[in-house]
């Protein structure tokens, strides 16, 4: 991978992130790379926004918040949960039913503010809890086994893979298990990014297109209050932007085409940096793509990371 951000401080680069960054349009074919884009990676919770378009196939019925929170890396604020909550009792389950790990919020002053109220790690409180209620409203629309619906062979995650390889043009270079025990399904960044593409440029009345505004319309549920993901969203009109872990940043841009960056060592400090002079150059302007984390000394700023194209 090629080096695309360094660290410096006080005139010295002291730092160096390698990763790639690619944008293509809904054939796959690369308008612009750094790195190679055929590098293989699991898309982490980049994945979402496909196991969602998934379930709207399968016939799940949500919409509006609940549908983005599917979708969602979400910071375990309280609305989140509440929304979680009334997925899940809206098909006769409980939070008992989740198969996520227990977990603190994601979000450090929900972190705060669990521990202040000596409360603890719960399944619901994992980022990854909208993903798994709309799995199992789907497993309850559908008639599925609620119970298993984590196995790699259960009709919900084989119709996940179906839809996977439909939206990025290839099957899973390999599937794995991700941090919240769903399947993972491994694939090239120029494929990822592909398949973003497609859900950017579907038609409004297409379960991708259902997403995509649910997306637009409810961004905080996407993530959080305090998210630079958010701010992709806010700032950007019509854009859809998803981050995973081990640093990962997907951008659907509303001229069918979609940008994703991944920084090799999973740091996320240069992650939206990157990804903020990525959308750049695909000609857009905000505030966001253009601030940089700070290299601080003695508490003042000596430095900072740039990125290097």
């Amino acid at each position: 991978m090629d080096v695309i951000a360094e660290v410096e401080r006080s005139g010295l680069v002291e730092s160096r992130h390698r990763g790639v960054a690619v944008r293509v349009d809904t054939d796959g074919a690369v308008i612009w790379a750094l790195g190679e884009p055929d590098t293989i990676t699991y898309p982490r919770s980049t994945n979402k926004p496909f196991q969602a378009v998934a379930m709207l196939r399968a016939g799940l019925s949500l919409r509006g918040e609940q549908l983005a929170i599917a979708t969602a890396s979400h910071s375990a604020e309280p609305f989140h949960l509440q929304t979680v909550r009334a997925m899940l009792a809206d098909a006769g389950l409980t939070e008992e039913a989740l198969q996520t790990p227990p977990s603190y919020p994601a979000d450090p002053k929900e972190h705060a503010a669990v521990l202040r109220a000596g409360e603890g790690r719960l399944p619901i409180r994992h980022d990854c809890s909208g993903k798994h209620a709309a799995m199992l409203r789907t497993c309850v629309e559908r008639g599925w086994d609620p119970g298993t619906y984590l196995d790699p062979e259960h009709p919900l995650q084989l119709a996940i893979t179906e839809t996977f390889t439909e939206l990025t043009g290839a099957r899973p270079a390999r599937i794995g298990i991700d941090g919240c025990g769903a399947p993972q399904h491994a694939t090239s960044m120029r494929h990822l990014a592909m398949g973003i593409a497609r859900i950017a440029a579907a038609p409004e009345d297409s379960e991708e297109g259902r997403l995509r505004q649910a997306m637009l319309d409810h961004p905080t549920f996407v993530s959080g209050t305090r998210r630079p993901e958010l701010r992709f969203m806010t700032e950007l009109p019509g854009v859809i932007a998803k981050s995973g872990a081990e640093a990962l940043l997907v951008v659907g841009l509303p001229d069918a085409t979609a940008i994703a960056v991944k920084i090799e060592d999973g740091a996320d400090r240069p992650l939206y940096a990157v990804a903020g002079r990525a959308v750049q150059l695909a000609g857009w302007e905000a505030e966001v793509l253009t601030e940089r984390p700070r290299v601080l000394g003695g508490g003042e700023t000596v430095g900072a990371v740039h990125v290097t194209f």
